[in-house]
């Protein structure tokens, strides 16, 4: 069953829709979300919602599958990295959102309402966007605040993602500060996986294929299918929430080594020069670590996130 959650006109800003595909199982069972395209320039987990409502079959599940195919349609149609062009707001900072807001904050109302508080179990689908390097990895939240650890680190590990971060919701602050959609699955009370995959707007046929399988096995793990589990590899590096290193100073941004992702405490990450040509900062690592994701360059604004290097653990 496809859907269009309508959302209104406002005041200046126009109406927009959220796009979703709706399969229901011969069998009552657990309801998935699995969410693309909070971001509009994260294009292989949209590519990858438009391959999974064509593949999977509704005889074959005992239970629901909701396919949220774009969340923000006006940042993909404009072609626009992070922001909702309509009133410049990161919707993955604006959950719970609410319905007389800006045209982000009714999305993520929506959202809300419609997709998480139906769920049983939430997926937030992302990909690098427009000047970002990605490494591959699931996010699983974890600690006091969150819902079932356990499963969802197994559906995480069944990605197949070389590198898991926990993230432990210990405080109610953590959940509410700028609270994206994987927070508002923290506190609907469902377990929630954060599923990161490509780089710079990546369309590459093995980071749709990826995502794909990813949810298919999510469908095994969690009953709402019973089809054997695809053979994923074994995940290889497990961390401890992450470290982010921001700058003090806009203007160009040029990494020491852009390919490199193991750091150490001191390791010099990138320098910054003024619109002049001028060097004005030295960014070094704060930690011993692997990166994770980050800006590639030249552009960047005094504030901006550079680089999230992730807290190397031997275990959960």
């Amino acid at each position: 069953m496809d859907l269009r959650l309508a959302i209104g006109a406002a005041e200046d800003e126009p109406a927009t829709f959220i796009p979703i595909t709706v399969i229901h199982g011969n069998e009552d069972g657990p309801v998935l979300a699995a969410v693309s395209g909070v971001h509009g320039y994260e294009f292989a987990p949209i590519l990858a919602a438009d391959r999974l409502a064509d593949r999977i079959d509704p005889k074959d599940l005992s239970g629901t599958l909701v396919i949220v195919r774009i969340a923000n349609i006006p940042a993909f149609e404009a072609r626009s990295p992070y922001v909702n062009p309509i009133d410049r707001k990161n919707l993955n900072r604006s959950f719970p959102g609410s319905a007389q807001g800006s045209s982000t904050e009714r999305i993520a109302d929506m959202l809300s309402r419609e997709v998480v508080a139906r769920a049983d179990f939430l997926m937030d689908i992302h990909s690098g966007d427009g000047a970002e390097f990605l490494e591959a990895f699931i996010g699983v939240y974890g600690g006091p605040l969150s819902t079932d650890f356990e499963q969802a680190l197994e559906v995480a590990r069944g990605f197949g993602f070389p590198n898991v971060v926990r993230y432990k919701m210990n405080t109610q602050e953590q959940v509410d500060t700028r609270r994206t959609l994987n927070r508002q699955g923290v506190a609907t009370g469902i377990p929630t996986i954060l599923v990161e995959i490509g780089q710079n707007g990546s369309r590459k046929e093995e980071h749709i294929e990826a995502i794909v399988t990813g949810v298919e096995n999510a469908l095994g793990t969690l009953g709402i299918w019973n089809k054997p589990r695809q053979n994923v590899p074994p995940v290889l590096r497990l961390f401890e929430s992450t470290t982010g290193v921001s700058a003090s100073h806009s203007g160009l941004f040029y990494p020491a080594d852009p390919e490199r992702r193991y750091f150490f405490e001191g390791d010099l990450i990138g320098t910054i020069r003024d619109y002049s040509g001028r060097e004005v900062e030295r960014l070094h690592s704060p930690i011993d670590g692997y990166a994770l994701y980050g800006l590639r360059g030249p552009p960047v604004r005094a504030g901006d996130g550079v680089i999230t290097i992730g807290n190397p653990v031997d275990d959960f």
